[in-house]
């Protein structure tokens, strides 16, 4: 995060829908898991989504249970709580000449799938590489 840009504080439900689609496509895979906890200046817990863009950095308050819901109430998302194929297809190809989308999702392509590894592994086995005991 870039020091320099504005933070700002809004509810999800605030923000105009290309901004939420945006944030759709980032956390592709729902809410819940990528919220932050922070205190304020006054000691009370607050619980944000941080989504960031070329010049503002965005805290959106939202608890847990309101992350989840958003997801679930969200036609877009399928009864998993994933963004659905052809939606995230949508939103990729409306958003992704903007740099804050394009690296974002860059950087979820460079990380391996569990089934990658899963598949690593099993090649381990079978070459032998047995560890004695």
């Amino acid at each position: 995060m870039t020091s320099s840009k504005p933070k700002v504080i809004k509810d999800y439900n605030k923000l105009d829908k290309d901004l939420q689609q945006q944030i759709k496509l980032i956390y592709a895979d729902g809410f819940a898991d990528n919220l932050i906890h922070f205190f304020d200046k006054n000691g009370q817990k607050i619980t944000v989504l941080p989504f960031e863009t070329e010049d503002k950095y965005y805290m959106l308050r939202m608890t847990e249970n309101e992350a989840v819901a958003l997801v679930d109430e969200d036609d877009d998302y399928d009864d998993e709580g994933f963004l659905k194929d052809e939606v995230k297809q949508e939103y990729e190809d409306k958003y992704s000449e903007l740099d804050h989308i394009a690296d974002k999702l860059n950087d979820d392509e460079d990380v391996p799938d569990d089934d990658e590894d899963e598949e690593d592994d099993d090649a381990d086995e079978d070459e032998g590489d047995e560890d004695d005991f």
